[in-house]
């Protein structure tokens, strides 16, 4: 039985003490929750929101990382530093990475393996463009997003991943894919691609969450199909109260 899980995508908003804030709000209104509850804030603010939710239910995510233990490498940062600052899960391979900042297949699997490398737990975000869906490329591009991420991963690897099924034209516009059609595509990256790769068996194991604009009055129902494991969740992560119904869904 897969665990839903329901993470927190703070992308870049909130100050410290805004951060801070924000967090303390979260705890106390998921406390009680059924899923495993993560928050990503931004770099500068994951060791005092690690200091306000110490203790609690709610676990701390990061949105990025660095493949590279250390060196020359101005603006970014490795996995040791997130773990030193309390972190568990890292967001790997965002939509908002892949258009704006050149993230690929092959970055994302050095990502992916670092972190695992490190101990830590991998949200790989995979997903297709309003084109890529027009055009009747989402399966090919889910699949190449899917494949690219796992290369090289053992079975015992694979089984310590989340995916994020992001539809990119889904996030921060409003839309969101019906519960048929996410369901459709979770059940594709389940049965077809994650079976393929390892068995049928591992491809059950594994959690995939939705990541297209779920907000509390479409969770339950998103969260209910068969291989809708969780969320993660962006705008609506911003405020505790709208968290808070997704979470409790």
């Amino acid at each position: 039985m897969r665990r839903k899980i329901i993470a927190g995508n703070w992308k870049m908003n909130k100050t410290i003490p805004e951060a801070v804030t924000l967090a303390k709000e979260v705890v106390a209104a998921t406390k009680g929750a059924q899923a495993i509850t993560v928050i990503c804030p931004t770099y500068v603010c994951l060791a005092p929101v690690n200091e306000a939710i110490k203790g609690s239910h709610v676990i701390l995510g990061a949105q990025d990382v660095h493949w590279e233990e250390k060196g020359a490498f101005t603006g970014k940062v490795s996995c040791d530093m997130l773990k030193s600052a309390g972190v568990t899960y890292v967001i790997i391979g965002h939509s908002e990475q892949r258009s704006y900042f050149n993230e690929t297949n092959e970055t994302v699997n050095k990502k992916v393996k670092a972190v695992l490398k490190a101990g830590l737990l991998p949200i790989i975000c995979v997903g297709e463009t309003l084109a890529e869906r027009e055009g009747g490329r989402t399966e090919a591009v889910v699949k190449d997003h899917v494949e690219g991420a796992y290369k090289g991963l053992s079975k015992d690897d694979a089984l310590k991943t989340v995916i994020a099924y992001e539809p990119v034209w889904a996030i921060g516009t409003g839309k969101v894919a019906t519960k048929e059609q996410a369901q459709e595509v979770h059940a594709f990256i389940r049965k077809k691609v994650l079976s393929a790769l390892y068995d049928a068996d591992t491809a059950s194991k594994i959690q995939i969450q939705y990541g297209g604009s779920m907000k509390a009055d479409n969770a339950a129902a998103l969260l209910k199909q068969e291989d809708i494991d969780g969320g993660l969740i962006g705008g609506a992560a911003l405020k505790a109260d709208d968290f808070k119904g997704i979470v409790l869904a």
